[in-house]
């Protein structure tokens, strides 16, 4: 990769609390570049989050599809979950699964983490991949409505070819799981 040779970078001048949301807060920053320009930027500010691959003993991955009210659909996804204050990822990632699969895991390593839109959050994603699962039963909100839909890896990547796994952090768990050599 090549190096920057900038080496200025731009200064947050300012930051306000625009709105405490129960799990988000919503920020604007007053940024101010090397060359002197001055522009404001709003953002979510987001305690983290995890996503699994969790992968049956017969090879195949658990999807959920679940209703998203921000696209006013259901979605195909991983199970994923919004950290809680000073858990650890992985401790999320085990009650996640629980939670959203009905699946307790027996082994959880980590496969990475990145940033999921930093365009406009500060949300940092862990991937995970879980195997040695156990049934034990979903443990669904009142507002949640997930099904499980398990699919070998191949029919998963034929979703994502398809344009039916549009959720762009299983996308990315799903490819890190890959190269890996785990699915």
């Amino acid at each position: 990769m090549a190096k920057s040779t900038t080496t200025a970078v731009p200064i947050v001048t300012s930051r306000k609390t625009v709105f405490p949301g129960k799990r988000f807060h919503y920020e604007q920053l007053t940024v101010q570049h090397p060359s002197g320009h001055v522009h404001t930027r709003e953002l979510v500010r987001h305690p983290g989050a995890c996503i699994i691959v969790p992968r049956l003993d017969d090879g195949r991955i658990i999807l959920i599809r679940c209703w998203r009210a921000s696209v006013e659909k259901p979605l195909l996804e991983l199970p994923a979950g919004t950290l809680e204050p000073g858990e650890p990822p992985i401790k999320t990632a085990g009650r996640e699964l629980i939670e959203e699969a009905g699946y307790e895991a027996g082994e959880i390593v980590p496969l990475g983490d990145f940033y999921t839109s930093p365009g406009l959050s500060d949300e940092v994603m862990h991937a995970f991949f879980a195997t040695n699962l156990k049934h034990v039963g979903q443990q669904l909100e009142p507002y949640e409505h997930i099904t499980l839909v398990p699919v070998t890896p191949a029919a998963a990547f034929a979703a994502l070819d398809s344009g039916e796994l549009r959720d762009a952090k299983s996308m990315l768990a799903l490819f890190l799981a890959q190269r890996r050599g785990l699915i």
